[in-house]
């Protein structure tokens, strides 16, 4: 079991959250809440406030870029076989709808091949209740620790 699934599953989803911010401070930007974590899914979700809005008054893209990135590293964590490592590669993002409430991103690896290594294809969905306003391609690079 990786790391960080141990760690939710013991601290819980409350204090896993706040630990985010400790461990990479740049996902406390959104205050995220890691609603659920494991192999092949993840969960996050953060709040529209001020912090997080563009000049428009909508949920900065960017902002959705940090949950998806959680998400997905999150959810890959969990899933990858164990001695193997990860990191980040690219990103591409699709931008639906206006991001014009809370939000709800969701890395879902059901359909992905984590036995493999190399690069591997994570897909992310944000969205303000049912209504899908981004979509994101996380290209993971997993290895051999």
């Amino acid at each position: 079991m990786s790391q960080m699934l141990q760690m939710f599953q013991q601290a819980g989803a409350a204090q896993f959250s706040a630990m985010i911010g400790q461990v990479a401070p740049y996902f406390a930007s959104i205050a995220p809440q890691m609603v659920e974590l494991r192999p092949g899914y993840a969960e996050v979700h953060f709040a529209k406030r001020r912090e997080v809005l563009n000049h428009i008054g909508t949920v900065h893209a960017i902002a959705l870029c940090n949950a998806a990135e959680l998400a997905a590293g999150s959810m890959t964590d969990a899933s990858i076989a164990s001695g193997c490592r990860w990191i980040p590669k690219g990103m591409t993002v699709e931008y639906l709808a206006k991001a014009d409430g809370d939000i709800r991103t969701v890395a879902d690896g059901s359909a992905v091949d984590w036995s493999q290594t190399g690069d591997i294809s994570v897909p992310v969905m944000a969205y303000v209740g049912d209504k899908p306003v981004f979509r994101a391609q996380i290209t993971m690079y997993v290895s051999q620790a």
